[in-house]
């Protein structure tokens, strides 16, 4: 009567592994999503990553002309 439930203890097992799978799996996911986000951008040029300053305004054309020419460009 106040027994273990034959059989019941190896479903509890396998219950509880797929629980901690899920929950690893989740923050496996979260930490992968926050490096994700926080990579940049590697195949620029250092060219490119200076027309696109251009671009924006950052620069002027004299500063532009500048490091342009000692980046050899």
């Amino acid at each position: 009567m106040w027994g273990t439930h034959e059989g019941m203890g190896w479903w509890m097992l396998i219950g509880s592994l797929w629980f901690v799978a899920f929950w690893v799996t989740i923050i496996y996911l979260i930490i992968w999503a926050i490096n994700r986000i926080g990579e940049r951008r590697t195949d620029e040029t250092p060219l490119e990553i200076l027309r696109r300053r251009y671009a924006r305004g950052e620069l002027s054309e004299e500063q532009f002309e500048k490091m342009r020419r000692d980046l050899g460009g």
